[in-house]
């Protein structure tokens, strides 16, 4: 299910209600996302307003979060309302903003609205989960015929 994140919106609600995040900027929330992201099996949008920080390397390439500035010129709502409206499948779409005019145009085209705070709790409940321990891939394919044969003379047995 995408995401499409009101970027400054997202960032001062969780510096604003979480001390220990009232340093966080631009580049660790998309850090967080992307953690986020990756173990949800999403990807995501962010749109922040304006032009950003002068320095945007840590802001590229970012695994599954493609992450926008405004420019100047355009409110970060007017793109992210331009997004809502124009993808084509728009009840599959998580948007996460607080602003009333963000969630409005999420209900008008039935995508589901998530406010900034609800969706922080749900990321950080995610990222404090430990992550399931990979499968061995001997599980599926079985062991090789050299471990066979190790084996097989470790227990004193015939090949």
């Amino acid at each position: 299910m995408p995401i499409i994140i009101d970027g400054y919106n997202l960032l001062r609600s969780v510096q604003n209600c979480y001390e220990q995040y009232a340093s966080l900027d631009e580049a660790a929330l998309c850090s967080f996302l992307s953690e986020y992201l990756k173990r949800t099996r999403t990807y995501a949008q962010i749109i922040f307003d304006g032009t950003g920080p002068l320095d945007k390397s840590e802001l590229g390439g970012i695994e599954n979060l493609e992450v926008y500035f405004s420019g100047p010129d355009t409110e970060a709502d007017e793109i992210i309302e331009e997004k809502i409206q124009e993808y084509s499948a728009p009840k599959r779409l998580v948007i996460v903003s607080t602003d009333r005019r963000i969630r409005d145009a999420a209900s008008r085209r039935k995508a589901t609205a998530v406010t900034s705070d609800i969706f922080w709790v749900s990321l950080i409940e995610q990222l404090d989960k430990k992550m399931p321990i990979p499968e061995p891939k001997e599980k599926r394919h079985g062991i090789t015929e050299a471990e066979t044969d190790q084996w097989l003379d470790e227990f004193g047995l015939e090949d």
